[in-house]
């Protein structure tokens, strides 16, 4: 399949749980290989989070990433929504620290987001492919399983279990476990698509028990909870005036929670999910181990590129990223023209007002910084290097530079030509001369050294 973002921009605001704070959310469509990024635009500079699981600070009543002072709390309904419409690539601009809570659920992104139009890219999707199973387990705790944001510990002592299983498509099976007259037992399993998404699971409230509702109240959490957001269940029934919107809506919506915090792993992924009274630290938990053990670019497809290399001579960004360990916004180059193997390389880098370093770098004037114009000529010199068959599995570190000079300022609309030439190589040790063109200008020029050591990528 191919990878997917959205048609157009679009918006969607409300209130958060635990702030209370109005929040307007634009989603903006992201180019292929980009991922999903959230962008607060309330604070200056406009710093970036990545939807990654290197960037969880909290998962315990709800899922938050950040990085210093900047964070984006409850983040795992939105995030389920993308994984149930299959979208890998989006700009979310937020005014706020937190995901609005909209009615508990993911149907008002989902509307939202189909609403603008899910759209195809060029790239193929990569999917995350097991290869044996793994686990997290928990035992004997005292159970608090966490739900959108409020968080029972109305279920007795017990164990958390959650495994992940080879498969050929996404599934999840889910039992919930809860000691209280109203709610105790319940399984779902559902084989997770687009449609399955959207009919079945989009539209599960998050839950909480009457008495713990009151007191995070007492305590001034959940702000802005109300039964207009969450399904609340007293001693005799649920509270609100909306009846269930499904029989087993608890577990429908504990599964909305758990693929919400497994888009963190970084790529669609293919695995039977089996959970028992899971939250989100046990999430997330999982989701870490998944992604700690994604594969090396398996042999046969390094020999597939190494193929290409032989007879075209040239590597797309696909290629490019099985080579380099490289990603957004530190992957600088877009395409190899020219490979000739302990020889020379030819890359180019297309340079638009989007890119990252333009925000903070002379914005009033932006001039590609020239430490990132020498990155992307080693990039290419390291594509040179890693490209032969002997050096796969391995990575170049550059371990001097020499001679560099910037002859013209690189702007926005500029497309780089970037050439790397070997000098030398002795051992896992070289050198290498390199250039940067601008049409046929000289923009930059460098000498670059190199040393080859083992590479252990996730």
């Amino acid at each position: 399949m191919k990878q997917r973002t959205i048609g157009r921009e679009t918006d969607y605001s409300g209130i958060g749980l635990h702030t209370g704070k109005r929040v307007r959310i634009t989603f903006k469509p992201a180019p292929g290989d980009r991922g999903v990024r959230f962008i607060r635009v309330d604070l200056g500079g406009r710093p970036q989070l990545p939807a990654e699981i290197s960037k969880v600070i909290k998962a315990s009543r709800e899922t938050s990433i950040g990085e210093g002072e900047v964070k984006v709390q409850s983040v795992e309904h939105l995030l389920a929504a993308l994984t149930g419409l299959g979208i890998d690539n989006l700009e979310i601009e937020i005014d706020g620290d937190e995901v609005p809570i909209g009615d508990g659920s993911a149907l008002p992104f989902t509307q939202v987001l189909k609403q603008a139009g899910i759209v195809e890219q060029e790239g193929e999707k990569r999917y995350l492919e097991l290869k044996e199973p793994i686990s997290f387990v928990k035992e004997g705790v005292h159970l608090r399983q966490d739900f959108g944001g409020l968080s029972s510990g109305a279920s007795a002592k017990g164990d958390v279990y959650l495994v992940a299983l080879p498969d050929e498509k996404l599934k999840i099976s889910y039992t919930i476990d809860f000691d209280h007259p109203v709610l105790k037992t319940q399984f779902a399993s559902f084989i997770i698509d687009e449609d399955t998404f959207t009919r079945e699971i989009a539209s599960a409230r998050t839950f909480g028990f009457e008495n713990e509702v009151r007191e995070l109240k007492e305590k001034g959490l959940i702000k802005g909870g109300s039964l207009e957001n969450a399904v609340v269940i007293g001693e005799e029934g649920i509270l609100n005036k909306e009846p269930l919107r499904f029989p087993d809506e608890f577990v429908r919506h504990k599964i909305l929670d758990l693929l919400g915090d497994l888009y963190l792993i970084g790529a669609p992924l293919k695995a039977h999910i089996i959970a028992l009274k899971s939250g989100h630290g046990a999430n997330v938990e999982l989701a870490k181990k998944i992604h700690s053990r994604k594969e090396k670019v398996p042999k046969k497809e390094m020999e597939e590129i190494q193929k290409r290399i032989k007879t075209e001579k040239i590597l797309n960004i696909r290629e490019i990223q099985k080579i380099l360990p490289h990603r957004y916004p530190f992957l600088l180059v877009d395409r190899v023209m020219e490979l000739e193997e302990d020889r020379k390389a030819v890359g180019i880098k297309n340079v638009s007002i989007d890119e990252e370093f333009f925000q903070g770098h002379f914005p009033g004037y932006p001039v590609m910084p020239g430490v990132l114009i020498v990155e992307a000529m080693a990039q290419v010199g390291g594509l040179l290097l890693l490209s032969k068959p002997e050096h796969s599995g391995k990575i170049a570190y550059f371990t001097g530079i020499d001679k560099v000079r910037f002859r013209r300022p690189v702007v926005p609309g500029d497309t780089l030509r970037l050439e790397a030439e070997v000098i030398k190589i002795r051992g896992r040790m070289g050198k290498m001369a390199t250039r940067a063109y601008v049409e046929d200008r000289l923009v930059a020029e460098a000498e670059l050294m190199f040393a080859l050591a083992p590479w252990e990528r996730e």
